[in-house]
């Protein structure tokens, strides 16, 4: 009777050790996720009319190569315009390091050098021969006039005696030529004067002051342009080889490129249709990285970044791909509906990330990926 009774209890013993160790959760050896990969949104910062459609869906592209090219418009002719202001700005400034012609330097000098003889002749005042000339002069008009006295006297004497061989229009005339010899001879007596007293100090002056402006005014022609002027149009060149690099800038995003190598995932386009700017045309997704992400347990998270963990996938089932692991998230949440674990007791989980190490031209996003935490394998 004692035997069974202990027979009983090791029993029952027994049974409740087996119950509390099936209780227990078992520590799985692998998770589930999904494979991830980044995706480009390429589109133009200026927008326009699609010309032509270069690749389609599900293509693979390489880094520069056009995908979709928009129409012109009138691109050419705002960079014509934009080349002719910079060579217009470019022939200003040319023109100004360069300075003035020595043509015309010459002449700038040659003015200096009649204005400086001006000045010099007005300073001297008039030479001995022509005081003597104007001396010569006041003594022939003195003789005209003497001449013209006696002419004068004699027809009037004549006219007043009744002389029939003086007519009036005679007497007119002596008296006329009278008169001009008068004043004849006034004027050369005072142009005579003026010789004599030599040049005006007003007309000095004005001389000196015409020849400071020649000699400047060829200093200047000489020095060439300021240098503010010289600064200024350069920057007026600049500003317009600015404004042609900007109209060729958004003329070459008249072609849109790939900017990685990956695969064309959504595109639809066709000629014809309006693209606005800094607006997406296409999706590409970027093969040269990818990603598993996925949710580990609470009671697995002894990993460690940079730990690489074998990795399998439904489509090459006996191939085995590696993963490094880069990230853990230290806030816990609850399993997510898309993901699946192997045992469901485990309902807090952690965010997990791990690169792809291998099998990036054939692995592709969305595929359902195992992790093996056991490194042994699968």
């Amino acid at each position: 009777m004692k035997t069974r009774i202990v027979v009983a209890l090791i029993v029952v013993v027994a049974l409740t050790f087996a119950l509390i160790f099936s209780q227990r959760p078992t520590a799985v050896s692998k998770i589930s996720g999904y494979i991830e990969a980044d995706e480009i949104r390429v589109g133009s910062r200026v927008g326009g009319r699609v010309a032509e459609v270069l690749v389609r869906e599900g293509q693979s592209v390489t880094v520069g190569q056009p995908l979709v090219q928009l129409e012109a418009f009138d691109y050419n002719e705002r960079l014509a315009e934009a080349e002719a202001a910079l060579a217009a700005r470019r022939a200003d400034l040319t023109k100004l390091e360069t300075g003035l012609r020595p043509q015309e330097i010459a002449q700038a000098k040659a003015r200096v050098d009649i204005l400086t003889a001006m000045a010099e002749k007005l300073k001297n005042g008039p030479l001995p021969e022509e005081l003597a000339a104007g001396e010569a002069r006041l003594e022939l008009a003195r003789a005209q006039l003497d001449r013209a006295k006696k002419s004068h006297d004699r027809t009037v004497q004549l006219f007043n005696q009744g002389n029939s061989a003086v007519s009036r229009d005679e007497l007119d005339q002596a008296i006329e030529l009278y008169k001009v010899a008068e004043a004849t001879q006034h004027v050369r007596q005072e142009e005579l004067q003026l010789l004599k007293r030599g040049t005006r100090s007003e007309d000095l002056a004005a001389a000196r002051s015409s020849l400071e402006e020649a000699v400047q005014a060829h200093a200047l022609a000489t020095s060439g342009y300021r240098i503010e002027d010289v600064d200024q149009a350069r920057a007026q060149v600049q500003a317009a080889q600015a404004g042609v690099d900007v109209i060729k800038k958004q003329m070459s995003e008249l072609l849109i490129r790939s900017g990685v190598d990956g695969i064309v995932d959504a595109l639809q386009l066709r000629p014809g249709d309006l693209v606005a700017p800094n607006a997406p045309v296409l999706s590409l997704i970027d093969t040269r990285r990818m990603w598993i992400r996925a949710y580990i347990p609470e009671d697995r998270m002894g990993v460690r970044n940079e730990t690489v963990y074998p990795v399998t996938v439904d489509s090459f089932p006996t191939v085995r791909f590696s993963g490094r692991l880069t990230f853990v998230s230290t806030l816990a949440e609850f399993t997510p509906r898309n993901v699946q674990t192997v045992d469901e007791r485990s309902k807090q989980v952690f965010k997990i990330k791990l690169d792809l190490l291998d099998g990036l031209d054939r692995l592709r996003p969305g595929m359902a990926a195992d992790v093996w935490l056991d490194q042994s394998g699968m």
